[in-house]
């Protein structure tokens, strides 16, 4: 494990009064109007020595901050998953604490926001997670390294703030390293293509999302604006078409013949079917609703969908949309990272992540090189895990390594990242997957081309 060096104002647990003053290492506080965070209960998950603290920010996000026991000096801002939908809550921050405690278990500070909203908000999300690093500067410590931390769409929240809070926009160097972990990488504008190719490829097939009888709409709104589905209403149809909700040995051959379609030609497996559907309605719905004016950015005109049993039937029979120019300007200018980073990012992924496609990871590489960024950024991905989560040595090492990398200067190669795991398995026993050769297809070999404004 890297050695820290000891801030002095760290004992055992938080004062109140170390709370009220901010830097504890002598420098200034960032100036803030923020309220001072005030002690919570830790989740179960984080060491029953560790202190928390949290709140509601000015935005309306709730946050949490975490404080291993003997803290020395490193802060793990963490922008989280999803997205929700719906109001923001604490219950949200206490989940992501509870999933993410490794963090703290390794010695790190950790902190997290709720987000002030719901929904596809990226900038919003970025703002919110720099506002929360301003709390802890200005009201618990001033951290010696702040490692940007983002998880699955909260990864590429925090790509968009690398961008936007730097050095040179902040007048100090916000953030010296940043994680990428199961991300969704290549923006909005490219990373969702295939949810409305799913929405196509079903209703060819099904015909009940929506049904015959209800009000038509198109596929790439979502779900039209002011009206309300649940996950659980999507579910009831694709248990009417697809009997996803059965064992295999309980469906017709028809349903089965349909769930290989979509499979083969969607590329995902059965079992993401069902999560892809909900977020390509209701997700799409908030998207067009709240951030693009109520027009789509979404469209397949130029896609040709191959693997069915008969794909000029398939492709003569499925609805074809035009992306709203307007629309997609918009949710660019939102969701799309540039790549222009100014500090270390590592990534990782698991290679069969079914709900963010290793190919996103190969899409935000040429990203990075086309922002000239290329030599900031070390890719790694794993043979086994989750989408949600893959080993705590897994993170664990990743943090190490990034903050070599910052203390350094040197960027490490893969194979030395892959190395360095072998210093934190007494501590971190669950071992780590890493396939140091394996590099990711484009992402239009899985997603096909289509035209774009």
């Amino acid at each position: 494990m890297q050695t820290l060096h000891p801030l002095s104002f760290v004992g055992a647990a938080l004062s109140l009064a170390l709370v009220a003053c901010g830097g504890g290492d002598g420098s200034p506080a960032e100036p803030t109007t923020e309220a001072a965070p005030k002690p919570m209960q830790c989740p179960a998950d984080v060491p029953a020595d560790a202190s928390c603290l949290g709140g509601q920010d000015s935005a309306g996000a709730y946050y949490m901050i975490a404080m291993p026991k003997g803290w020395q000096g490193k802060l793990v801002l963490h922008a989280h998953g999803g997205p929700a939908l719906g109001e923001a809550t604490m219950a949200r921050v206490e989940e992501d604490l509870t999933r993410w405690s490794i963090m703290v278990r390794a010695g790190y500070a950790w902190a997290g926001s709720s987000f002030r909203q719901g929904g596809v908000a990226v900038r919003a999300a970025a703002e919110d997670t720099e506002r929360l690093r301003r709390i802890f500067v200005a009201h618990v410590a001033k951290p010696t390294r702040t490692i940007l931390h983002g998880q699955s769409w909260g990864a590429g929240v925090a790509a968009k703030g690398a961008e936007m809070f730097t050095a040179a926009s902040v007048g100090e160097r916000p953030y010296d390293a940043v994680l990428l972990t199961s991300g969704v990488l290549a923006g909005g504008t490219h990373s969702y293509d295939f949810r409305l190719d799913l929405r196509v490829v079903y209703q060819y097939l099904c015909n009940n999302h929506p049904r015959p009888q209800e009000p038509g709409y198109a596929l790439n709104l979502g779900y039209p604006a002011g009206a309300s589905i649940s996950n659980a209403n999507v579910a009831a149809r694709t248990a009417e078409c697809l009997a996803l909700d059965q064992p295999a040995e309980q469906r017709t051959a028809e349903q089965q013949q349909k769930i290989d379609t979509l499979v083969k030609v969607i590329k995902i497996p059965e079992s993401a079917i069902q999560a892809h559907l909900n977020w390509g309605t209701r997700h799409f719905q908030d998207i067009v609703s709240l951030r693009t004016g109520g027009a789509s950015p979404f469209g397949n005109l130029g896609v040709r969908y191959t693997g069915s049993a008969d794909d000029d039937a398939l492709n003569a029979g499925v609805q074809r949309y035009a992306a709203d120019p307007v629309a997609y300007a918009r949710f660019a200018e939102d969701t799309d990272p540039t790549g222009a980073i100014p500090v270390p990012v590592m990534t990782t992924k698991w290679i069969d992540d079914p709900t963010a496609f290793v190919e996103l990871d190969a899409f935000f590489r040429r990203t990075m090189e086309r922002a000239g960024t290329a030599g900031h950024l070390v890719q790694t991905y794993a043979t086994e895990g989750t989408h949600s989560y893959l080993t705590d040595a897994t993170y664990v090492t990743l943090m190490n390594a990034l903050l070599r990398w910052v203390d350094s200067g040197e960027k490490p190669t893969v194979q030395q990242v892959i190395a360095g795991c072998r210093e934190v398995l007494q501590a971190f026993p669950d071992g780590c997957a890493f396939d140091g050769a394996y590099q990711p297809r484009p992402l239009e070999s899985r997603v096909p081309a289509r035209q774009r404004p």
